[in-house]
């Protein structure tokens, strides 16, 4: 069947009041072939995200219809490898709630996200100058450094992009320390090898369900832009991610305004700045 996810924006909402009406929900929706599997619950700003396998929308809206009366304002179709990719296959409390992947105890997962791009700068011409199987050693190296940063700090590689990789993280704070440590690693590359290869990267965080029909879809667009954006070497992170690690000892230059394809506002951007701080985090 296929998978949908929905948003209720429900101010004042507490764990308990969503709790029973998940439950309300599991209690009903065999009556109309649905399955609801979890739910993410951002108590902060009142909104509830709920995944279901359900024959159409229309059946997963008359559960809840019939459960609670809390109709979705939003529901999505979303491919079940890419909500994985993004959402993961976090655990859930004995409320049907999900927790925060690979955290401690009982927490919440609110299913906020901060996803990240990676881009080699100039991948094309690399290609040309040096040759197709210099240019796919080099993409090794990429992926590589990539992938031992996502490992280190918890990140989840959403896909390939032929010259890049996309990354969701459940914390903002280690998307950012992430960028530190896979800029970190690529310098030291250079100085080990003489081989110039400089990446730029590009982190936004946001919600399941936005204004697009896609799962993160404003997300995903706004941390590419800012991914084009960055200089060689450069790691730009939106307003969000940088307000998410105040307080986390990192260091954002502040670059103001900037207006970027796709967006009908201009998108106050962040600079990462080095530090010696790149390290795993304690597990």
């Amino acid at each position: 069947m296929p998978m949908y996810m929905d948003i209720h924006e429900i101010r004042g909402a507490t764990a308990k009041d969503v709790a029973k009406a998940h439950s309300a929900d599991v209690e009903t929706q065999r009556k109309y072939g649905v399955e609801y599997h979890k739910y993410w619950f951002n108590e902060s700003c009142g909104k509830i995200f709920c995944l279901c396998s359900a024959p159409n929308p229309e059946a997963a809206a008359s559960v809840h219809r019939e459960a609670h009366g809390l109709v979705a304002e939003k529901i999505i179709e979303v491919a079940p490898e890419i909500a994985e990719g993004f959402l993961g296959g976090c655990e859930v409390n004995s409320a049907g709630a999900a927790l925060v992947p690979g955290g401690a105890g009982n927490e919440r997962d609110p299913g906020i996200r901060t996803v990240l791009f990676t881009d080699i700068v100039g991948s094309t011409q690399l290609t040309q100058r040096l040759g197709d199987d210099a240019a796919m050693a080099i993409l090794h190296v990429h992926d590589a450094i990539v992938r031992d940063a996502l490992g280190a700090w918890g990140g989840r590689e959403v896909k390939h992009t032929g010259d890049g990789i996309m990354a969701c993280f459940a914390s903002a704070v280690a998307a950012a320390r992430c960028a530190t440590r896979i800029q970190g690693a690529f310098a030291q590359h250079e100085q080990a090898n003489r081989d110039q290869v400089r990446v730029r990267i590009g982190a936004a965080a946001g919600e399941p369900v936005e204004n697009h029909l896609d799962l993160f879809g404003s997300t995903v667009q706004l941390a590419a832009r800012l991914c084009s954006h960055a200089q060689p070497e450069q790691s730009l992170v939106s307003n969000v991610v940088a307000e998410l690690c105040i307080g986390k000892g990192l260091t954002f230059q502040d670059l103001g305004e900037v207006s970027l394809k796709g967006f009908d506002r201009p998108v106050r951007v962040h600079a990462v700045q080095p530090s010696g701080d790149a390290a795993p985090a304690p597990r």
